[in-house]
């Protein structure tokens, strides 16, 4: 059995478009004609690069190979071009197509992919969801106040979940850490006081950010909500502050969480080294399944947790919850719960009473609509993500809007 061909969809989710601007499916077809699916979660450069990216990966180092040499695979991806490091968008490609190798494999031999990763260690999936805009919630507002947030906790709460997660510490910018304002201080402690009193200790508080801080601007938000008890404190300066996650984990005694934006175990051992006590690999990024199941004995060692993390599409969820079924060392898995999410995936997987169960159906678990995906074709021109130009401001409240939301 080889690989043999390629399929790209970029597909779009509809309004309010949380997960994202679009997302990038890749369909891999064998010889055989099994057909794997992916999804490469890229975002520095535009779909239509991106899909010739995907496609050289393929062509150059995977088409012919069979789908069971994950390592080689990888290994040619890594060293390309006389590289041998973390490249974040030929990784993202390769991370993609590797899902669907594994997908390929499960499918082959009847099995989940869990059971092909030393089998089942959770027969099921603590899963948490980011604070969206109930119905009633109008926009932008919602972003900022923290009344409403406690309402959206209490109603994941009401459906069985254990760990909300919200950022109200004011934009990320291509800046670079910053310090955070006043206000940035004073609505993220609301936040933080308001939810905990809402839910109590029925769930644990996620605090989020983007990487917008300065270490010592960190260290300053951590003091101000460490009173809270947050189960981490998400990604606290840019991914590029070489020893200032360290500054931050070591006067915090908040867990440090990270990784959304790294890429291999090669920049996930260097977080550990700093101190990072949560580690959070996007699949569709970080090298694909078989490199973040390498990334969960780095962590194991080092007395780290996994908690994977999902701002894009269900195909890369269903990675992550594969990888999360079959580790030892698993905290929670991200999900987002959108119609257009659970359409794409015909509702293969699903949250209930707050966990996914371990799936039992052969490959990634799941049966992806691909005419749906095909009919919301991505049509604009932003990136699946963007960073504010614009520096932060300190005289004014600022709002973080949930990603990249599609407008209404």
């Amino acid at each position: 059995m080889k690989l043999a061909d390629l399929d790209v969809i970029v597909t779009a989710p509809p309004a309010p478009g949380w997960g994202g601007r679009y997302w990038i499916v890749v369909k891999v077809t064998t010889d055989t004609g099994i057909v794997g699916w992916g999804e490469c979660y890229a975002s520095t450069i535009g779909p239509v690069a991106m899909e010739a990216v995907i496609r050289d990966v393929f062509a150059r180092h995977m088409a012919g190979t069979s789908p069971e040499d994950i390592e080689l695979m990888f290994r040619r991806v890594y060293s390309s071009g006389f590289t041998q490091r973390p490249d974040l968008t030929v990784m993202g490609a390769f991370s993609g197509l590797e899902m669907a190798c594994w997908d390929i494999l499960g499918k082959d031999r009847d099995r989940p992919v869990w059971a092909l990763l030393g089998g089942k260690m959770n027969d099921r999936v603590r899963a948490y969801s980011y604070l969206y805009p109930l119905n009633s919630h109008p926009l932008p507002a919602f972003w900022g106040d923290a009344d409403m947030a406690a309402e959206a906790a209490l109603d994941l709460v009401g459906r069985g979940y254990t760990a909300v997660k919200f950022d109200p510490a004011g934009p990320y910018t291509m800046r670079g850490g910053h310090q955070p304002s006043g206000f940035d201080i004073e609505t993220s402690a609301q936040f933080c006081q308001t939810i905990r009193k809402a839910v109590g200790p029925r769930a644990d508080l996620l605090f989020g950010t983007h990487g917008q801080f300065t270490p010592s601007g960190a260290i300053r938000m951590a003091r101000a909500i460490e009173r809270f008890d947050p189960l981490w404190f998400e990604e606290p300066v840019p991914p590029d502050a070489g020893d200032g996650l360290g500054q931050v984990a070591r006067a915090t005694s908040i867990p440090v969480a990270t990784g959304e934006r790294l890429t291999t175990r090669v920049e996930f051992a260097a977080a550990l080294d700093q101190g990072a006590a949560i580690l959070q690999p996007a699949l569709g990024r970080a090298g694909g399944i078989w490199e973040a199941r390498k990334i969960a004995v780095l962590a194991e060692a080092k007395g780290a947790q996994m908690a994977p993390h999902l701002y894009a599409g269900p195909v890369e969820w269903a990675a992550n919850i594969q990888l999360s079924v079959a580790i030892p060392n698993l905290l929670i898995a991200e999900t987002i719960e959108t119609p257009f999410h659970a359409a794409l995936i015909k509702n293969t997987l699903s949250v209930e009473d707050g966990h996914v169960a371990a799936p039992t159906a052969p490959g990634l678990g799941i049966e992806v609509d691909e005419d749906l995906a095909r009919a919301h074709p991505y049509a604009g021109d932003g990136l699946h993500l963007e960073m504010q130009a614009d520096p932060p401001r300190y005289d004014a409240p600022q709002l973080f809007e949930g990603g990249a939301p599609v407008k209404t």
